[in-house]
């Protein structure tokens, strides 16, 4: 599994024109699914996530959760996370979890994330969505479960 967090100041998913979720400051969260990903992995990587302490305090360290600062989860599914693009110039998703398997897993992350976070905002599995942020930092960090 792999996660893709971005600080924000705000950030925003459109589907076919129309905002499908909107967040204040917080993490925009792509996520990637691979076939051997399980709801302990899912657990694993919301629970790093959500403790991760990357918002500055007043002396500018990031000493900060996103609990600490109030902030919303904007999360999307993001199958190309797993793109191989070891041979050639056209990549492969063969890695990428398949798609009902994927989405299930997608739904799991979002429910166990709402257990923790007031704001959960999500995109739609499979849509073609358009992803706004402002990003605060910029500050991106990469989770992925092969690492933890």
């Amino acid at each position: 599994m792999r996660f893709v967090i971005q600080r924000v100041l705000n950030a925003d998913v459109k589907i076919d024109g129309e905002t499908a979720g909107a967040i204040g400051k917080g993490f925009m969260v792509l996520i990637g699914v691979s076939d051997s990903d399980t709801k302990a992995v899912a657990d694993k990587m919301v629970k790093k996530m959500i403790g991760l302490r990357i918002f500055e305090d007043e002396q500018g360290k990031t000493n900060l959760s996103l609990e600490s600062v109030g902030g919303g989860l904007l999360l999307i599914s993001q199958f190309t996370l797993y793109a191989d693009c070891k041979k050639g110039n056209r990549p492969s998703f063969i890695r990428a979890g398949k798609p009902k398997a994927a989405e299930e897993m997608y739904e799991y992350i979002i429910e166990k994330c709402k257990e923790s976070v007031d704001i959960v905002e999500r995109g739609r599995f499979g849509a073609d969505m358009k992803v706004s942020l402002t990003n605060d930092g910029p500050f991106t960090i990469v989770l992925d479960s092969d690492m933890l």
